[in-house]
């Protein structure tokens, strides 16, 4: 761990720059991402950061795909944290409890009271869940479960079905990562659940197939219809910079901007050959793909502000 935060490469950026090419070196994007073109509003939310810690701070899952990285600890990524939210002006953030850990969401739990009030967070949890244990994580600031099939989680969806009742009495809600065709073929399920829900990566689409491909067109219309909310997120895990074939994703979900949320998926965990990117641009995109000056405030401000009670 670095004991010394002088230690750290500096973390403010002294001048712009526009392609990852371009970043200092010894820098990742993750490390100091590019100030955006355009600032968000006032209020602002991220609606999609991990946090972890080194590799011995907190117990790993024992079914991790990756380990975190070496050389850096809770602290260092603290401060890195706060470090991206600050150049992007985001004011409010949405720790996702990250999959390294499993079901054991202390070290999420740890960086909501570390961060506070302006910070929520989604836990994992296993379908054996107690109800004594999703009152506890009520009480910590996690407003949200998740089911992650893209990559290995927990908490299966058969398993998810049977909790919604009880997230909806707890004001919590279910996130979903999963592919677009499957959320086709749970589309109805998925629309009679009674606790709020959220697609998350776009409803991970098959980019190279457009909009009107293999089952964006259910998430389109669960969210059209008010049924979820989706997360307008993780481009670059779904196409190559500069992203321009996520773009009509991006935009066909914002035309119900009430029900968008945006996130920059930092720092980019289990990468699986995708790119790093760099969190500005994730940005910049975003405003690219939406031009309306009240659908971005809705999509950064009053939509994350509604679902996660900050």
């Amino acid at each position: 761990m670095v004991e010394d935060d002088r230690q750290l490469p500096d973390a403010t950026p002294d001048r712009d720059y526009d392609t990852v090419s371009e970043l200092p070196v010894g820098l990742s994007p993750a490390d100091r991402p590019k100030v955006p073109s355009t600032l968000p509003p006032q209020g602002a939310c991220d609606a999609h950061l991990h946090l972890v810690g080194g590799k011995n701070d907190f117990p790993l899952w024992d079914h991790r795909i990756e380990d975190p990285v070496p050389g850096r600890g809770f602290e260092d990524w603290l401060q890195l944290l706060q470090t991206h939210m600050t150049t992007l002006e985001m004011s409010r953030g949405v720790i996702v409890h990250s999959a390294l850990y499993g079901e054991d969401n202390t070290v999420t739990i740890e960086a909501l009271r570390r961060l506070g009030e302006s910070y929520v967070g989604v836990g994992l949890v296993r379908g054996d869940v107690t109800d004594e244990a999703l009152d506890k994580l009520a009480d910590t600031r996690i407003r949200g479960i998740r089911v992650n099939e893209v990559f290995d989680a927990p908490l299966t969806w058969d398993e998810a079905k049977p909790l919604a009742h009880k997230l909806a009495a707890r004001g919590m809600h279910l996130e979903l990562l999963m592919t677009a065709e499957r959320i086709a073929d749970l589309s109805e399920q998925i629309a009679e659940l009674p606790c709020d829900v959220v697609i998350g990566h776009l409803g991970w689409p098959d980019v190279n197939a457009g909009p009107d491909g293999p089952g964006f067109g259910a998430v389109r219309r669960l969210v059209s219809e008010g049924r979820v909310y989706a997360k307008l997120s993780a481009l670059y895990r779904l196409t190559s910079a500069p992203y321009d074939s996520a773009q009509p994703f991006v935009a066909a979900l914002a035309e119900t901007p009430e029900r968008c949320l945006w996130g920059s998926d930092w720092p980019h965990l289990m990468l699986e050959g995708a790119e790093v990117p760099d969190a500005g641009i994730l940005l910049d995109r975003f405003f690219d793909a939406v031009t309306d000056n009240e659908a971005r405030q809705t999509i950064l401000v009053d939509a994350p502000q509604t679902l996660y009670r900050f």
